[in-house]
Protein backbone atom coordinates (compact mmCIF):
# COMPACT_ATOMS: atom_id res chain seq x y z
CA UNK A 1 0.00 0.00 0.00
CA UNK A 2 2.94 2.14 1.12
CA UNK A 3 4.62 1.42 -2.50
CA UNK A 4 1.28 2.42 -4.52
CA UNK A 5 1.58 5.87 -2.46
CA UNK A 6 4.88 6.90 -2.83
CA UNK A 7 4.13 5.81 -6.38
CA UNK A 8 0.91 8.27 -6.93
CA UNK A 9 3.33 10.96 -4.82
CA UNK A 10 6.18 10.10 -7.94
CA UNK A 11 3.72 10.68 -10.47
CA UNK A 12 2.22 14.23 -9.23
CA UNK A 13 5.77 15.82 -8.17
CA UNK A 14 6.41 14.52 -11.87
CA UNK A 15 3.40 16.54 -13.46
CA UNK A 16 3.91 19.40 -11.33
CA UNK A 17 7.56 19.97 -12.36
CA UNK A 18 6.46 19.86 -15.78
CA UNK A 19 3.57 21.96 -15.44
CA UNK A 20 5.88 24.20 -13.85
CA UNK A 21 8.63 23.72 -16.47
CA UNK A 22 6.43 24.53 -19.45
CA UNK A 23 5.62 27.54 -17.99
CA UNK A 24 8.90 29.47 -17.06
CA UNK A 25 9.43 30.81 -20.11
CA UNK A 26 5.94 32.41 -20.09
CA UNK A 27 6.90 34.04 -16.52
CA UNK A 28 10.14 35.19 -17.76
CA UNK A 29 8.41 36.91 -21.14
CA UNK A 30 5.29 37.09 -21.17
CA UNK A 31 4.25 38.28 -17.88
CA UNK A 32 6.84 41.80 -17.75
CA UNK A 33 4.16 42.84 -20.59
CA UNK A 34 1.52 43.21 -18.87
CA UNK A 35 -1.88 43.45 -19.88
CA UNK A 36 0.15 43.64 -23.64
CA UNK A 37 0.34 39.90 -23.31
CA UNK A 38 -3.04 38.89 -23.87
CA UNK A 39 -2.87 40.42 -27.39
CA UNK A 40 -0.02 38.20 -28.38
CA UNK A 41 -1.06 35.52 -30.53
CA UNK A 42 -1.51 31.82 -29.52
CA UNK A 43 0.95 29.69 -28.77
CA UNK A 44 3.58 27.62 -26.72
CA UNK A 45 7.10 29.01 -25.34
CA UNK A 46 8.48 25.43 -24.94
CA UNK A 47 10.82 24.87 -22.21
CA UNK A 48 13.17 26.58 -20.45
CA UNK A 49 16.21 27.73 -22.37
CA UNK A 50 15.78 25.28 -25.36
CA UNK A 51 12.19 26.48 -25.90
CA UNK A 52 10.62 25.08 -29.25
CA UNK A 53 14.04 23.72 -30.75
CA UNK A 54 13.61 20.00 -29.72
CA UNK A 55 10.60 19.91 -31.61
CA UNK A 56 11.31 21.97 -34.62
CA UNK A 57 14.69 20.13 -35.31
CA UNK A 58 12.47 16.82 -35.21
CA UNK A 59 10.16 17.77 -37.42
CA UNK A 60 12.22 18.46 -39.58
CA UNK A 61 14.91 15.48 -39.47
CA UNK A 62 12.17 13.24 -40.12
CA UNK A 63 10.18 13.24 -43.31
CA UNK A 64 7.31 16.01 -42.39
CA UNK A 65 8.66 19.02 -41.82
CA UNK A 66 5.03 20.49 -41.89
CA UNK A 67 4.19 18.97 -38.80
CA UNK A 68 6.27 21.24 -36.63
CA UNK A 69 3.62 24.07 -38.13
CA UNK A 70 0.86 21.84 -38.09
CA UNK A 71 1.14 21.28 -34.57
CA UNK A 72 0.40 24.48 -33.96
CA UNK A 73 -2.62 24.54 -36.29
CA UNK A 74 -4.02 21.61 -34.57
CA UNK A 75 -3.83 23.27 -31.15
CA UNK A 76 -4.52 27.48 -31.60
CA UNK A 77 -6.20 27.28 -35.11
CA UNK A 78 -5.33 28.81 -38.37
CA UNK A 79 -4.35 32.22 -37.31
CA UNK A 80 -1.09 32.12 -39.05
CA UNK A 81 1.12 33.80 -36.01
CA UNK A 82 2.31 31.71 -33.29
CA UNK A 83 4.00 32.62 -30.50
CA UNK A 84 7.55 30.67 -29.86
CA UNK A 85 10.80 30.16 -28.13
CA UNK A 86 13.43 30.04 -30.47
CA UNK A 87 17.07 29.93 -31.42
CA UNK A 88 17.27 31.67 -27.87
CA UNK A 89 14.26 34.27 -28.37
CA UNK A 90 10.54 34.69 -27.44
CA UNK A 91 9.20 34.81 -31.26
CA UNK A 92 6.44 35.09 -33.45
CA UNK A 93 5.72 33.20 -36.12
CA UNK A 94 4.40 34.86 -39.22
CA UNK A 95 2.76 32.21 -41.94
CA UNK A 96 0.34 34.46 -43.45
CA UNK A 97 0.84 35.90 -46.93
CA UNK A 98 -0.45 39.46 -45.28
CA UNK A 99 1.52 39.18 -42.36
CA UNK A 100 4.52 38.27 -43.80
CA UNK A 101 4.52 41.13 -46.27
CA UNK A 102 3.57 43.65 -43.56
CA UNK A 103 6.64 42.29 -41.47
CA UNK A 104 9.32 42.22 -44.46
CA UNK A 105 8.33 45.45 -45.65
CA UNK A 106 7.92 47.95 -42.97
CA UNK A 107 11.33 49.31 -42.10
CA UNK A 108 9.87 51.70 -39.54
CA UNK A 109 8.63 48.75 -37.40
CA UNK A 110 11.07 45.85 -38.23
CA UNK A 111 14.62 45.30 -38.37
CA UNK A 112 16.97 42.32 -39.23
CA UNK A 113 16.68 40.01 -36.28
CA UNK A 114 19.01 36.83 -37.12
CA UNK A 115 20.25 34.67 -34.16
CA UNK A 116 23.40 35.81 -33.07
CA UNK A 117 24.76 32.17 -34.17
CA UNK A 118 24.17 33.12 -37.14
CA UNK A 119 25.18 36.41 -37.06
CA UNK A 120 28.46 34.95 -35.89
CA UNK A 121 28.52 32.16 -39.00
CA UNK A 122 28.16 34.90 -41.48
CA UNK A 123 29.65 37.85 -39.99
CA UNK A 124 28.51 40.99 -38.07
CA UNK A 125 29.28 43.41 -40.75
CA UNK A 126 27.06 41.65 -43.24
CA UNK A 127 23.86 42.87 -44.55
CA UNK A 128 22.61 40.07 -41.54
CA UNK A 129 23.23 42.50 -38.54
CA UNK A 130 23.86 46.06 -39.80
CA UNK A 131 21.81 49.30 -39.45
CA UNK A 132 19.21 49.93 -42.12
CA UNK A 133 21.42 53.46 -43.49
CA UNK A 134 24.46 50.82 -43.41
CA UNK A 135 22.62 48.40 -45.62
CA UNK A 136 21.11 50.79 -48.03
CA UNK A 137 24.65 52.21 -48.65
CA UNK A 138 26.45 48.69 -49.40
CA UNK A 139 23.32 47.18 -50.79
CA UNK A 140 23.50 49.92 -53.89
CA UNK A 141 27.17 49.05 -53.96
CA UNK A 142 27.13 45.60 -54.36
CA UNK A 143 24.23 45.26 -56.21
CA UNK A 144 25.83 46.81 -59.00
CA UNK A 145 28.38 44.18 -59.93
CA UNK A 146 25.02 41.59 -59.99
CA UNK A 147 22.44 43.45 -61.63
CA UNK A 148 21.19 45.43 -65.29
CA UNK A 149 21.02 44.52 -68.38
CA UNK A 150 24.99 45.12 -69.06
CA UNK A 151 26.09 43.64 -66.61
CA UNK A 152 24.15 40.08 -66.97
CA UNK A 153 25.39 40.13 -70.45
CA UNK A 154 28.89 40.74 -69.71
CA UNK A 155 28.69 37.32 -67.02
CA UNK A 156 26.65 35.12 -69.32
CA UNK A 157 29.44 34.10 -71.70
CA UNK A 158 31.39 32.63 -68.89
CA UNK A 159 28.55 31.11 -67.18
CA UNK A 160 28.07 29.02 -70.70
CA UNK A 161 31.27 27.98 -71.03
CA UNK A 162 31.57 26.79 -67.45
CA UNK A 163 28.12 25.02 -67.91
CA UNK A 164 29.36 23.48 -71.16
CA UNK A 165 32.53 22.28 -70.50
CA UNK A 166 30.85 21.02 -66.65
CA UNK A 167 28.17 19.05 -68.71
CA UNK A 168 30.93 17.19 -70.66
CA UNK A 169 33.01 16.59 -68.13
CA UNK A 170 30.44 15.15 -65.62
CA UNK A 171 29.32 12.71 -68.61
CA UNK A 172 32.68 11.24 -68.71
CA UNK A 173 32.67 10.89 -65.07
CA UNK A 174 30.06 7.75 -64.11
CA UNK A 175 28.86 7.85 -60.44
CA UNK A 176 28.84 11.45 -59.25
CA UNK A 177 27.34 13.54 -56.24
CA UNK A 178 25.02 15.84 -59.01
CA UNK A 179 24.22 18.40 -56.38
CA UNK A 180 28.39 18.35 -54.90
CA UNK A 181 29.10 19.15 -58.73
CA UNK A 182 26.75 21.74 -59.20
CA UNK A 183 27.37 23.48 -55.90
CA UNK A 184 31.03 23.58 -57.63
CA UNK A 185 29.90 24.83 -60.35
CA UNK A 186 28.14 27.55 -58.91
CA UNK A 187 30.55 28.43 -56.39
CA UNK A 188 32.96 28.99 -59.27
CA UNK A 189 31.03 31.65 -60.96
CA UNK A 190 30.29 33.84 -57.86
CA UNK A 191 33.80 33.50 -57.17
CA UNK A 192 34.54 35.12 -60.66
CA UNK A 193 31.82 37.57 -60.73
CA UNK A 194 33.12 38.69 -56.67
CA UNK A 195 36.97 37.94 -56.97
CA UNK A 196 37.68 37.89 -60.59
CA UNK A 197 39.04 34.33 -59.87
CA UNK A 198 41.42 32.25 -57.86
CA UNK A 199 43.47 29.35 -58.25
CA UNK A 200 41.48 25.84 -58.22
CA UNK A 201 43.32 24.77 -54.90
CA UNK A 202 41.39 27.58 -53.33
CA UNK A 203 38.44 27.65 -54.71
CA UNK A 204 38.10 23.99 -53.31
CA UNK A 205 39.58 24.56 -50.02
CA UNK A 206 36.58 27.65 -49.79
CA UNK A 207 33.61 25.92 -50.80
CA UNK A 208 34.88 22.80 -48.67
CA UNK A 209 34.57 25.39 -46.27
CA UNK A 210 31.59 27.67 -46.55
CA UNK A 211 29.21 23.92 -46.92
CA UNK A 212 30.61 23.37 -43.51
CA UNK A 213 29.96 26.59 -42.03
CA UNK A 214 26.27 26.84 -43.84
CA UNK A 215 25.36 23.38 -41.80
CA UNK A 216 25.84 25.55 -38.38
CA UNK A 217 23.49 28.33 -39.49
CA UNK A 218 20.06 26.78 -38.68
CA UNK A 219 21.51 24.86 -36.00
CA UNK A 220 21.12 25.00 -32.23
CA UNK A 221 24.13 27.32 -30.83
CA UNK A 222 25.54 24.61 -28.75
CA UNK A 223 29.80 25.46 -29.26
CA UNK A 224 31.09 21.62 -28.12
CA UNK A 225 32.82 19.10 -30.32
CA UNK A 226 30.57 17.03 -32.21
CA UNK A 227 27.61 19.73 -32.63
CA UNK A 228 27.14 21.49 -35.88
CA UNK A 229 27.77 24.99 -34.83
CA UNK A 230 30.86 24.46 -33.78
CA UNK A 231 32.10 22.99 -36.40
CA UNK A 232 30.87 25.91 -38.04
CA UNK A 233 32.47 27.99 -36.20
CA UNK A 234 35.95 26.57 -37.24
CA UNK A 235 35.54 26.09 -40.70
CA UNK A 236 34.46 30.15 -40.37
CA UNK A 237 37.89 31.13 -38.83
CA UNK A 238 39.58 28.88 -42.26
CA UNK A 239 37.46 30.41 -44.32
CA UNK A 240 38.58 33.98 -43.32
CA UNK A 241 41.85 33.54 -43.02
CA UNK A 242 41.89 32.52 -46.60
CA UNK A 243 39.83 35.67 -47.40
CA UNK A 244 42.13 37.95 -45.43
CA UNK A 245 44.97 36.51 -47.56
CA UNK A 246 43.28 36.98 -50.72
CA UNK A 247 41.92 40.96 -49.94
CA UNK A 248 45.86 41.36 -48.47
CA UNK A 249 47.26 40.51 -52.16
CA UNK A 250 44.81 42.57 -53.41
CA UNK A 251 45.62 45.67 -51.52
CA UNK A 252 49.13 45.33 -52.53
CA UNK A 253 48.63 44.62 -56.12
CA UNK A 254 46.27 47.76 -56.35
CA UNK A 255 49.20 50.11 -54.95
CA UNK A 256 51.75 48.99 -57.42
CA UNK A 257 48.78 49.15 -59.90
CA UNK A 258 47.13 52.52 -59.02
CA UNK A 259 45.36 53.07 -61.94
CA UNK A 260 44.16 50.00 -62.68
CA UNK A 261 40.40 49.79 -63.21
CA UNK A 262 37.28 48.08 -61.05
CA UNK A 263 37.28 44.79 -62.37
CA UNK A 264 35.05 42.71 -59.89
CA UNK A 265 33.14 43.49 -56.26
CA UNK A 266 36.52 43.22 -53.90
CA UNK A 267 37.65 46.47 -55.72
CA UNK A 268 34.29 48.27 -55.50
CA UNK A 269 34.26 46.75 -51.81
CA UNK A 270 37.86 48.55 -51.65
CA UNK A 271 36.96 51.69 -53.32
CA UNK A 272 33.40 52.79 -51.66
CA UNK A 273 33.60 55.24 -49.58
CA UNK A 274 30.44 56.59 -47.29
CA UNK A 275 29.38 60.29 -47.43
CA UNK A 276 31.63 60.71 -44.20
CA UNK A 277 34.69 59.49 -46.31
CA UNK A 278 34.95 56.39 -44.40
CA UNK A 279 36.14 53.31 -46.23
CA UNK A 280 35.11 49.63 -45.64
CA UNK A 281 38.06 47.78 -43.07
CA UNK A 282 38.96 44.31 -44.20
CA UNK A 283 37.41 42.44 -41.43
CA UNK A 284 34.20 44.78 -43.41
CA UNK A 285 34.89 43.47 -46.52
CA UNK A 286 35.35 39.79 -45.55
CA UNK A 287 32.19 39.77 -43.97
CA UNK A 288 30.21 41.10 -47.12
CA UNK A 289 31.63 38.59 -49.65
CA UNK A 290 31.21 35.71 -46.59
CA UNK A 291 27.34 36.82 -46.71
CA UNK A 292 27.65 36.66 -50.59
CA UNK A 293 29.99 33.59 -51.65
CA UNK A 294 27.51 31.53 -49.60
CA UNK A 295 23.90 32.96 -50.72
CA UNK A 296 25.34 33.11 -54.00
CA UNK A 297 26.26 29.94 -54.52
CA UNK A 298 23.99 27.13 -52.11
CA UNK A 299 20.71 28.61 -53.84
CA UNK A 300 21.90 28.15 -57.36
CA UNK A 301 23.07 24.73 -56.82
CA UNK A 302 20.55 23.71 -54.78
CA UNK A 303 17.61 25.11 -56.98
CA UNK A 304 19.05 23.87 -60.52
CA UNK A 305 19.56 20.63 -58.73
CA UNK A 306 15.69 19.98 -57.92
CA UNK A 307 14.41 21.74 -61.21
CA UNK A 308 16.75 18.95 -62.87
CA UNK A 309 15.01 16.22 -60.93
CA UNK A 310 11.07 17.94 -61.23
CA UNK A 311 12.07 18.11 -65.02
CA UNK A 312 12.80 14.32 -64.70
CA UNK A 313 10.03 13.17 -63.27
CA UNK A 314 7.65 14.58 -65.13
CA UNK A 315 8.20 14.03 -68.79
CA UNK A 316 5.11 15.89 -69.97
CA UNK A 317 7.07 19.22 -68.24
CA UNK A 318 10.30 18.32 -69.80
CA UNK A 319 9.04 18.23 -73.59
CA UNK A 320 7.33 21.34 -72.87
CA UNK A 321 10.65 22.82 -72.07
CA UNK A 322 12.55 20.85 -74.23
CA UNK A 323 10.29 22.12 -77.14
CA UNK A 324 10.55 26.11 -76.00
CA UNK A 325 14.60 25.46 -76.10
CA UNK A 326 14.67 24.00 -79.31
CA UNK A 327 12.76 26.59 -80.74
CA UNK A 328 15.05 29.32 -79.48
CA UNK A 329 17.82 27.50 -80.78
CA UNK A 330 16.25 26.89 -84.26
CA UNK A 331 15.42 30.82 -84.28
CA UNK A 332 18.71 31.77 -83.72
CA UNK A 333 20.77 33.97 -86.68
CA UNK A 334 23.45 32.26 -88.53
CA UNK A 335 26.65 32.84 -87.12
CA UNK A 336 25.16 33.72 -83.40
CA UNK A 337 27.34 31.55 -80.50
CA UNK A 338 26.14 30.80 -77.56
CA UNK A 339 22.56 32.50 -75.02
CA UNK A 340 21.73 36.23 -75.39
CA UNK A 341 20.00 37.92 -72.52
CA UNK A 342 17.10 38.30 -75.11
CA UNK A 343 16.70 34.58 -75.50
CA UNK A 344 16.44 33.92 -71.88
CA UNK A 345 13.96 36.69 -71.36
CA UNK A 346 11.98 34.81 -74.35
CA UNK A 347 12.12 31.29 -72.08
CA UNK A 348 8.18 31.57 -70.90
CA UNK A 349 7.94 28.58 -69.80
CA UNK A 350 11.28 27.38 -68.24
CA UNK A 351 11.00 30.43 -66.33
CA UNK A 352 7.34 29.32 -64.62
CA UNK A 353 9.10 25.84 -64.34
CA UNK A 354 11.70 27.73 -62.34
CA UNK A 355 9.07 29.54 -60.40
CA UNK A 356 7.55 26.34 -59.75
CA UNK A 357 10.53 25.05 -58.31
CA UNK A 358 11.32 28.14 -56.24
CA UNK A 359 7.90 27.80 -54.25
CA UNK A 360 8.24 23.94 -54.28
CA UNK A 361 10.92 23.56 -52.28
CA UNK A 362 11.12 26.90 -50.72
CA UNK A 363 14.85 27.24 -50.19
CA UNK A 364 14.95 29.43 -47.38
CA UNK A 365 12.63 28.38 -44.76
CA UNK A 366 12.53 31.78 -42.66
CA UNK A 367 13.89 34.80 -42.62
CA UNK A 368 14.41 36.80 -39.03
CA UNK A 369 13.21 40.77 -37.80
CA UNK A 370 12.99 41.95 -34.90
CA UNK A 371 10.24 44.39 -33.50
CA UNK A 372 11.30 47.90 -33.03
CA UNK A 373 8.58 48.90 -31.49
CA UNK A 374 5.16 47.36 -30.38
CA UNK A 375 3.82 46.52 -33.50
CA UNK A 376 -0.26 45.55 -34.54
CA UNK A 377 0.08 42.68 -37.36
CA UNK A 378 -3.46 40.86 -37.94
CA UNK A 379 -5.42 41.55 -35.01
CA UNK A 380 -1.79 40.75 -32.83
CA UNK A 381 0.73 42.67 -30.90
CA UNK A 382 4.27 41.78 -31.76
CA UNK A 383 6.24 43.12 -28.55
CA UNK A 384 9.44 45.37 -29.19
CA UNK A 385 12.26 43.08 -28.65
CA UNK A 386 10.37 40.08 -29.90
CA UNK A 387 12.05 38.14 -32.64
CA UNK A 388 9.64 37.62 -35.80
CA UNK A 389 10.31 34.32 -38.01
CA UNK A 390 8.90 35.30 -41.67
CA UNK A 391 7.81 31.71 -42.61
CA UNK A 392 7.51 31.13 -46.19
CA UNK A 393 6.66 27.29 -46.25
CA UNK A 394 3.53 28.40 -45.09
CA UNK A 395 2.84 31.39 -47.62
CA UNK A 396 3.99 28.63 -50.73
CA UNK A 397 2.14 25.97 -49.22
CA UNK A 398 -1.28 27.54 -48.44
CA UNK A 399 -3.58 25.72 -50.75
CA UNK A 400 -5.92 29.12 -51.00
CA UNK A 401 -3.43 30.27 -53.37
CA UNK A 402 -1.97 27.40 -54.68
CA UNK A 403 -4.31 24.67 -54.90
CA UNK A 404 -2.79 20.48 -54.87
CA UNK A 405 0.50 22.83 -52.77
CA UNK A 406 2.79 19.65 -52.73
CA UNK A 407 2.47 18.68 -56.57
CA UNK A 408 5.10 20.19 -58.94
CA UNK A 409 2.68 22.12 -61.97
CA UNK A 410 4.31 25.11 -63.91
CA UNK A 411 0.95 25.24 -65.56
CA UNK A 412 -0.21 27.11 -62.55
CA UNK A 413 1.38 30.04 -63.09
CA UNK A 414 -0.25 30.13 -66.83
CA UNK A 415 -1.78 33.50 -66.48
CA UNK A 416 -1.39 33.55 -62.96
CA UNK A 417 0.56 36.38 -60.86
CA UNK A 418 0.61 36.12 -57.47
CA UNK A 419 -0.25 39.11 -54.71
CA UNK A 420 1.87 41.07 -52.96
CA UNK A 421 3.46 38.84 -50.44
CA UNK A 422 1.56 34.91 -51.95
CA UNK A 423 5.58 34.48 -53.32
CA UNK A 424 8.56 35.26 -51.69
CA UNK A 425 11.88 32.99 -52.86
CA UNK A 426 13.86 36.10 -52.65
CA UNK A 427 12.30 37.61 -49.36
CA UNK A 428 11.13 40.76 -49.95
CA UNK A 429 10.82 44.55 -48.72
CA UNK A 430 13.89 46.79 -49.02
CA UNK A 431 16.32 43.57 -48.17
CA UNK A 432 15.43 41.23 -51.28
CA UNK A 433 18.16 38.86 -52.00
CA UNK A 434 19.92 41.72 -54.90
CA UNK A 435 20.97 38.75 -56.84
CA UNK A 436 17.85 37.06 -57.50
CA UNK A 437 18.30 37.92 -61.78
CA UNK A 438 21.75 36.48 -61.73
CA UNK A 439 20.54 33.39 -59.76
CA UNK A 440 17.49 32.73 -62.27
CA UNK A 441 19.86 33.59 -65.11
CA UNK A 442 22.27 30.86 -63.74
CA UNK A 443 19.84 28.21 -63.58
CA UNK A 444 18.38 29.01 -66.97
CA UNK A 445 21.58 28.66 -68.69
CA UNK A 446 22.01 25.21 -66.94
CA UNK A 447 18.91 23.93 -68.01
CA UNK A 448 18.59 24.51 -71.64
CA UNK A 449 21.80 23.00 -71.94
CA UNK A 450 21.10 19.95 -69.88
CA UNK A 451 17.02 19.63 -71.62
CA UNK A 452 18.98 19.59 -74.67
CA UNK A 453 21.46 17.20 -74.27
CA UNK A 454 21.84 15.15 -71.52
CA UNK A 455 19.60 13.00 -68.73
CA UNK A 456 20.25 12.31 -65.20
CA UNK A 457 20.19 8.85 -63.89
CA UNK A 458 19.68 8.70 -60.56
CA UNK A 459 21.49 5.54 -58.49
CA UNK A 460 18.98 6.36 -55.50
CA UNK A 461 15.85 7.51 -56.84
CA UNK A 462 14.17 6.54 -53.39
CA UNK A 463 17.04 8.39 -50.96
CA UNK A 464 15.41 10.23 -47.96
CA UNK A 465 15.35 13.42 -47.64
CA UNK A 466 17.34 16.15 -45.54
CA UNK A 467 15.57 19.41 -44.61
CA UNK A 468 18.16 21.40 -42.85
CA UNK A 469 20.02 23.57 -43.80
CA UNK A 470 18.18 23.00 -47.09
CA UNK A 471 16.43 20.67 -48.68
CA UNK A 472 18.49 17.90 -50.46
CA UNK A 473 18.68 14.28 -51.11
CA UNK A 474 20.92 12.34 -48.24
CA UNK A 475 22.88 11.10 -50.64
CA UNK A 476 23.21 14.55 -52.20
CA UNK A 477 20.95 13.16 -56.14
CA UNK A 478 24.06 10.41 -56.70
CA UNK A 479 23.93 9.50 -60.44
CA UNK A 480 25.03 9.54 -63.69
CA UNK A 481 25.15 11.96 -66.54
CA UNK A 482 24.77 11.03 -69.91
CA UNK A 483 24.10 12.39 -73.44
CA UNK A 484 20.96 12.49 -74.76
CA UNK A 485 22.29 11.47 -78.09
CA UNK A 486 23.80 8.53 -77.16
CA UNK A 487 20.06 6.65 -76.78
CA UNK A 488 19.12 7.73 -80.34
Amino acid sequence: MMGWGLWVVGCCFVLIVRWVLRRVNGWCYERKLGERRYELPPGDLGWPFIGNMWSFLRAFKCSRPESFISSFVDRYGHGGMYKVHMFGNPSIIVTTAEACRKVLTDDEAFKPGWPSSTMNLIGKNSFVAISDEEHRWLRKLTAAPVNGHEVLSLYMKYIEDNVIVALERWAGMGKMEFLTELRKLTFRIIMYIFLSSESEQVMEVMEREYTMLNYGVRAMAINIPGFAYHSALKARKRLVAVLQSIVTARREWRTKNPVGSKKDMMDALMDAQDDKGRSLKDEEIIDVLVMYLNAGHESSGHITMWATLFLQNHPDVLQRAKAEQEQIVKKRPPGQKGLTLKEIREMDYLDKVIDETLRVVTFSLTVFREAKKDVHVCGYTIPKGWKVLVWFRGVHFDPETYPDPKKFDPSRWDGFTPKAGNFLPFGGGSRLCPGNDLAKIEISIFLHHFVLNYELKRHNPASPLMYLPHTRPKDNCLGTITRRSAHK
